[in-house]
């Protein structure tokens, strides 16, 4: 029998909710949770497939999903591929792409990373430009981690003393100043197996508990848009199991976050009926992937979708 593990923290009810669900449809395929202690190199792993939903938090997992996943198991999401993206090359592989992002620029930290100093950056020019910068994202604007989440370290900044006030906050982390979209509406889409999308109407700028319910809803239209955006994109950077979330500005989405190896899918959270969906769709994509058996990662998929289909192969 083909078995999936579940690898999770501190969620209570997707994952116990997704094992028995796999377990009740009887498909020939077992979940259960992941138990796993020390790891030596020539480890054979019992699962076919894990759904890794907390290695972003704990090197130990991430570690060792690398080399399950050499090993042929299926890791969902690729550890090799989240582990090296970050959200500032997000942005720029989607505009090569030609999907709509907002204007950013990346920002060197405020202050040194441990065990740097002055001599550590003799190649960065600083002062920077910032007169020329603030020109080119202008405000209101974002200031964030280029490779965080869960809106941790994240500042709306509506000029330039409240940007200053907030990146002397933000100590050595790399920041990225992102055009601030005003959206009329805005879409969190779940985009499961790179080919199943659940767009979701969301309002960021309510509190947390009630950024699902939303006063606005996607027309057949921008239905039809959000789909082949979402699952162009996570063709393109490989997610198995991700959220993008869209900005819309004069009818146009806005692509701002499509970084999330983990994202959130605690029923008290998305609610019952994106829940329900998650729930379903997450099952079937894993039974799907343990059927097939277990395979090594072999290619990133981004470089093939750049400079459109008049690219010139090389002589």
């Amino acid at each position: 029998m083909k078995k999936i593990g579940i690898l999770f923290g501190m969620e209570q009810s997707f994952p116990p909710a997704l094992v028995e669900e796999i377990n009740r449809r009887d498909a020939g395929v077992a979940a259960e949770f992941v138990k796993i202690g020390g790891i030596t190199l020539d480890e054979l792993f019992e699962y076919d497939v894990i759904l890794d939903r907390i290695s972003q938090d704990i090197p130990f997992y991430r570690a060792m999903l690398k080399v399950a996943a050499l090993n042929g198991v299926r890791i969902v999401n690729n550890p090799f591929w989240w582990s090296a993206d970050d959200k500032f090359f997000n942005y720029a592989v989607a505009q090569k792409a030609g999907i709509s992002v907002p204007r950013t620029a990346l920002l060197p930290s405020k202050q040194h990373p441990p065990d740097t100093t002055g001599e550590s950056f003799r190649n960065l020019a600083y002062p920077l430009n910032w007169a020329e910068i603030f020109e080119k994202i202008g405000f209101p604007a974002w200031l964030k981690p280029f490779d965080g989440g869960g809106w941790k370290h994240v500042y709306k900044v509506e000029s330039i003393e409240e940007f200053f006030d907030a990146y002397n906050d933000t100590g050595d982390i790399v920041m990225t100043l992102q055009e601030g979209i005003e959206f009329n509406e805005y879409y969190r889409c779940y985009c499961i197996g790179q080919k199943h999308v659940r767009i979701m109407p969301y309002e960021p700028r309510n509190p947390h508990h009630l950024r699902y319910q939303a006063g606005f809803s996607a027309s057949p239209e921008m239905t039809k848009m959000l789909t082949e955006l979402s699952i162009k994109i996570c063709n393109i950077l490989g997610y198995d199991f991700n959220t993008v979330e869209f900005a819309v500005r004069d009818g146009i989405p806005y692509a701002i976050d499509y970084m999330n190896p983990a994202p959130d899918a605690e029923k008290s959270s998305v609610q019952d009926d994106n829940f329900e969906w998650v729930l379903d769709t997450t099952a079937s994509y894993l039974i799907e992937l343990a059927k097939k058996g277990r395979a090594v990662p072999t290619e990133y998929n981004w470089s093939n979708f750049l400079n459109g289909p008049n690219k010139k192969k090389k002589k």
